[in-house]
């Protein structure tokens, strides 16, 4: 009996051990789901009135929203959007996180633009995790007018010594006699868009524009429009964002210098006169001892060689130079130097 009467201790114990564990096991799962029915409850609205607006800057334009009514039953949360846009053609999305209800930058207006919004909240009433709302979408584009072949061909802008803009371009193909364009700018110091007022001509029709002095138009987006009219047709605009800083081309060294002692070659040249800071340039150098010619860079404006042979009888170089990597993204060279010389004796 009293053998018996332990086993049945036994047992009864195992199956109060099971009871417990499977009293946590739902207990567990009894508040794990009541969080989840909690968060799945939560429902936040996408941002209303998402609009892309066009204040005539030429491309640079504005997203602007309001927030959801929704949003005042979560006055304990914090709420955040994600904006996604690109122009059309474009493979991806430029994404930003904000709590502000407006975001401006700049689009190629050649193409159309996209751009799409929603809300994220987060914090208390969401314990913790992140609750999205929908996507709110708008689009913006130019309605083209004329055919393509009316646009303006071969654009090229040039920033002479950091000083001077000029901008050129070719006439559109076929266009009739009466065609003319125009030139619009604008970057973020200006009020609004301006004409260009010094047109450069050619068979009496405007091929280019010399800009007047610009303030502070660097390491920021440049803006150009360039439409054209006729009595006969319609002329397509062409666009174009520029980065000034980028398309430099500097005035080239002069005041060059060579002197030979033994076989050592010092070649000096002086600093282009104008705003570019002296830490911008780089420099190529095209060196020739008799028939050989070689070519190098260097951040100075000296630098010294050594002879192949002390029975080399002529020495020559010249230098250009553009704005470095750590002023610009890209440059364009200057014209060379006039060639500097030393003659040994016969």
């Amino acid at each position: 009996m009293s053998g018996n009467f332990k086993i049945l201790n036994l047992r009864e114990m195992a199956f109060i051990h099971l009871d417990i564990r499977c009293l946590y096991a739902i207990l567990i799962c009894t508040a794990f789901g009541s969080t989840l029915s909690s968060n799945a409850e939560i429902k936040v609205n996408p941002p209303q009135d998402f609009e892309i607006l066009d204040p005539g800057y030429l491309g640079y334009l504005y997203l602007q929203w309001q927030p959801s009514l929704s949003l005042e039953n979560f006055k304990e949360c914090t709420v955040e959007y994600e904006l996604k846009y690109r122009n059309i053609d474009s493979e991806n999305w430029k994404t930003i996180i904000t709590k502000n209800l407006c975001y401006k930058d700049g689009f190629d207006l050649n193409k159309g633009v996209e751009a799409k919004i929603h809300t994220l909240l987060q914090g208390q009433c969401t314990n913790g995790s992140t609750v999205q709302s929908s996507w709110s979408e708008a689009t913006y584009s130019i309605s083209p007018q004329g055919n393509l072949e009316t646009k303006i061909r071969d654009m090229d802008c040039t920033y002479y010594n950091w000083q001077y803009l000029f901008c050129s371009w070719k006439l559109g193909i076929g266009v009739h006699f009466d065609t003319d364009y125009n030139l619009f700018y604008w970057y973020e110091d200006l009020d609004h868009a301006l004409q260009c007022v010094d047109y450069i001509k050619g068979n009496g029709k405007n091929i280019g524009c010399r800009f007047p002095y610009l303030e502070s138009p660097d390491y920021k987006d440049f803006y150009i429009c360039v439409n054209g009219s006729s009595k006969s047709q319609l002329i397509r605009p062409s666009y174009f964002i520029f980065q000034l800083q980028n398309i430099v081309k500097p005035s080239p060294p002069d005041y060059l210098s060579i002197s030979v002692k033994s076989e050592e070659i010092n070649l000096k040249w002086s600093m282009p006169i104008g705003p570019i800071p002296v830490k911008c340039f780089i420099y190529e150098i095209a060196f020739t001892e008799d028939d050989s010619t070689w070519v190098t860079t260097t951040f100075e404006n000296e630098m010294y060689i050594t002879r192949t042979s002390n029975k080399s009888q002529q020495l020559c170089f010249l230098v250009r130079n553009k704005v470095n990597i750590y002023c610009s993204d890209d440059g364009i060279w200057s014209e060379w130097s006039d060639k500097q010389c030393w003659k040994g004796m016969r």
